[in-house]
């Protein structure tokens, strides 16, 4: 019973890390089109929003996609402002 009794915390730390990696969520695609070229799509999928690279402020607009194309389903919204270099999806 000691020995069992010994092995808790490990057991619980190897319970915690297996947790850790099963229920976090790889990050969703997010694509934005170019308010200016409209045949230009940005991938965000690992671009974090900010002063020097992009934003979506708070109008009543889709800002970022799932997909590159205008059917795709919405991620963000608002109106999609550049503030920097951003990398072009390339199909």
């Amino acid at each position: 019973m000691n020995k069992l009794i010994n092995k808790l915390p490990l057991l619980a730390f190897v319970l915690a890390a297996f947790a850790a990696f099963a229920f976090s969520s790889p990050r969703t695609p997010e694509y934005a089109q170019d308010t200016v070229n409209p045949s230009i799509w940005y991938d965000l999928t690992n671009v974090t929003p900010g002063p020097t690279t992009y934003v979506c402020d708070e109008v009543d607009d889709i800002c970022t996609r799932a997909q590159p194309s205008t059917s795709a389903a919405m991620v963000e919204d608002g109106e999609f402002v550049k503030n920097g270099t951003l990398p072009i999806h390339n199909p």
